[in-house]
């Protein structure tokens, strides 16, 4: 077994040799991959081959890539002039170095299976953007790429601005008053978020934030029309563990929520001809104000931590379960102990530590706690706040804070060990342990 899974010692520094080489030996583990029973009837001597095969190539794609990131990402972006969003190049670089990460095929393939079924391809994906994140040159440019606004946004703001409003399925769009509000809604699984919200929301926050009829922006969840929480609103539920479960969460589903959607919030939406950098770029942006009702779950909490005023319901509570779902919770582990500090931010990570809005820890990430429904006033009186000395000095002193507590390059490479990380944790036994025993994701509906 050795002799096949051996994988050339290094590589010799010519691209187009190196990435000919690599691929044979790609091929040649998936191969022998194949000709394995599928992974739920392996025995133990199958399973102890199958991870063999898959850990070897995953090294020699760990030794192709600190040689070849560079070249290759410049491949896939003529030299970073054009910009292209991690869902399309993650699917351009298996077009380029066969084997180097699943083909648009090999995802489909699994595209029906449970977690626990998968072979794990996606985490050739976690390699492929850990070491592009990894190069400054490169990882910032990735970051102004998901910066931008989404191809649909142009359309939909369109619409916005005719209508006044935006229904976009998972989320939507009103303007009231100063403010150009994003509800989040997916009612059956408790505003939680999952394949079926990421465009959505990313489309939402750009109209928000592009909208030249409102001053600032609010983020709140829909109204649940029925069952526990039926005529509240709810926040947010964090990441739907049911779809998780069930293998409907795709790895790249992490990188762009939070390269995307969340990153547009805490740092703008950007312009092709101009970097994002907070020192010599600029972009649009506008301060956020997050609504929180009922609960702010995982993800959720991880949205407070990216928006500049939080108004939270008294009764309303917060949690980071990252521990019973065997995950990172996205940028909570970078963000987190600015607001409380590192040991309450390793109780919360790590041993699932709940915060109540209404007690002293929940208001170091709470500014306003309010009875449940003084809600929509306190958001009035908020805004009127925030816009009533103009928002330009706001703006200014948003981006002075960011650059002292998370400018781009650190969240850059924050992000390319978020990729690597989070893609292992994805297909962990441990994850689906998790599920079942903490969830009871086997006889969750999905």
């Amino acid at each position: 077994m050795d002799a096949v899974i051996s994988a050339p010692v290094a590589a010799n520094g010519d691209y187009e040799t190196d990435a000919a080489a690599f691929s044979a030996f790609w091929r040649s583990t998936r191969e022998r991959l194949g000709r394995l029973p599928a992974k739920p009837q392996r025995d133990a001597a199958a399973v102890e081959i199958a991870e063999a095969l898959k850990q070897a190539a995953r090294d020699a794609r760990f030794t192709f890539l600190r040689t070849h990131a560079r070249a290759l990402y410049d491949r896939l972006t003529d030299g970073r002039r054009k910009f292209v969003r991690i869902e399309r190049l993650a699917y351009d670089a298996a077009d380029a170095v066969p084997g180097l990460v699943p083909s648009r095929a090999d995802i489909s393939a699994e595209s029906g299976l449970r977690q626990s079924e998968k072979e794990g391809l996606e985490i050739d994906q976690g390699i492929l953007f850990n070491q592009f994140l990894a190069d400054p040159a490169c990882g910032l440019h990735l970051c102004h790429t998901m910066l931008l606004p989404h191809e649909e946004s142009a359309e939909a703001l369109a619409k916005f601005l005719r209508d006044g409003r935006l229904d976009l399925g998972a989320a939507k769009v009103e303007r009231q008053g100063k403010a150009a509000v994003l509800l989040l809604s997916n009612p059956r699984f408790l505003n939680s978020e999952d394949v079926s919200t990421q465009l959505a929301t990313e489309i939402g926050a750009d109209v928000c934030i592009l909208d030249p009829q409102s001053q600032v922006a609010v983020l709140r969840g829909d109204v649940v029309p029925t069952g526990k929480y039926a005529g509240r609103h709810v926040y947010n539920s964090g990441i739907n563990l049911t779809h998780l479960y069930h293998g409907r969460i795709p790895f790249l589903w992490f990188l762009i929520r939070d390269t995307g959607f969340v990153n547009k919030i805490v740092r703008g939406v950007a312009r092709p001809d101009v970097t994002p950098d907070e020192v010599m770029g600029d972009t649009i942006e506008k301060l956020w104000i997050s609504a929180v009702d009922t609960f702010a779950i995982g993800g959720g909490c991880q949205i407070l931590l990216a928006t500049d005023f939080n108004i939270a319901a008294r009764d309303a509570y917060m949690t980071l379960p990252a521990r019973r779902e065997g995950i990172i919770p996205a940028m909570a582990n970078l963000r987190l102990a600015r607001f409380v500090g590192d040991r309450m931010a390793r109780q919360a990570i790590m041993y699932e530590r709940r915060f109540d809005c209404d007690s002293e820890e929940g208001r170091l990430i709470c500014d306003e706690v309010v009875d449940p429904d003084a809600i929509d006033r306190t958001i009035d009186q908020v805004v009127d706040r925030l816009t009533g000395s103009g928002v330009v000095g706001a703006i200014g002193n948003r981006r002075a804070l960011r650059l002292a507590a998370e400018p781009l390059d650190l969240f850059r490479r924050y992000t390319a060990l978020y990729a690597r990380e989070q893609a292992y944790c994805h297909f962990s036994p441990a994850l689906i342990s998790n599920l079942e025993h903490y969830w009871n994701a086997q006889n969750r509906r999905a």
